[in-house]
């Protein structure tokens, strides 16, 4: 259904760091830099870039917006959730764990990146 994400940093270097780390924890290269500066992301299911906003203004995240990433296993996410920490991030929500629902259990991870963007790591059972 989505073709990429791209987020807003004014903080690119700190942006990547996180992202390369937590991306990792999922097993998904470092990022890379197009001519522009813009850095990528690229999995077989997707693209997601971080980028200084094109209009010149601060970078801003949505309230109530929410950009979730697939783990292959519970432990993906919860390391998907410590990179996150240890480079940058903060918790949000609930901490990580299994969350019983309606149409089945899922393991839930939230973080907000260095740029306040609220994420999740997310493995279905």
């Amino acid at each position: 259904m989505f073709s990429h994400v791209m987020v807003g940093a004014d903080d690119l270097d700190l942006s990547k760091r996180f992202y390369d780390a937590t991306f990792a924890a999922l097993g998904i290269g470092p990022g890379k830099a197009d001519e522009k500066g813009r850095i990528f992301y690229i999995s077989p299911s997707g693209r997601f870039a971080i980028t200084r906003p094109l209009n010149g203004e601060p970078s801003s995240w949505g309230n109530g917006s929410t950009i979730g990433f697939s783990g292959d296993s519970p432990e993906a996410a919860a390391a998907w959730h410590a990179a996150g920490l240890a480079n940058g991030g903060t918790a949000c929500e609930d901490p990580p764990g299994i969350r019983d629902r309606a149409l089945g259990n899922i393991y839930l991870a939230y973080l907000r990146d260095p740029a306040g963007n609220k994420l999740c790591a997310l493995y279905r059972f």
